[in-house]
């Protein structure tokens, strides 16, 4: 019975992750595949907004810090744009994750948020997606003022 409530709690954090429902996020029979936009939109196109993207930011807080070799379920994100996927100092990673060689550039960002397991299959990061192209931008501009 303890493990039932312990997936389900879990269910409903990555569900509040993902800025779902908790009937949009797949959470009670199945999981849902995360959705990709159908015309992508290029990062280049947008301008994020830092201010904006401190408020989304609030979303990844249950498992992200961003203060320096803080890292929570996830890594700390401090200096994220620009480091080298897997590197963050006592963080155990996902084999997939250290072996990815991955630069977290702009480019790359905005991409591992809208589909983490798409962009590094095999990451252990459990979020199914930021949907739209305007916020995960915002966030980016968020994440490149820490550091």
């Amino acid at each position: 019975m303890r493990a039932f409530f312990t997936v389900a709690g879990l269910a409903l954090v990555l569900a509040g992750c993902s800025g779902a429902k908790p009937e949009e996020s797949g959470a009670s029979e199945q999981a849902a595949a995360p959705e990709v936009s159908a015309a992508p939109v290029a990062y280049a196109s947008l301008t994020g907004d830092a201010a904006k993207g401190e408020k989304l930011f609030m979303q990844c807080k249950a498992c992200h810090a961003i203060e320096p070799g803080k890292n929570i379920i996830g890594p700390s994100l401090h200096g994220v744009v620009g480091r080298t996927a897997g590197q963050v100092p006592g963080f155990n990673y996902s084999p997939a994750n250290k072996a990815s060689g991955e630069v977290w550039s702009e480019d790359h960002l905005y991409a591992f948020i809208e589909a983490p397991q798409k962009v590094i299959p095999g990451t252990r990061m459990a979020y199914f997606g930021m949907r739209k192209p305007q916020d995960r931008a915002d966030l980016i501009a968020y994440l490149k003022t820490v550091k």
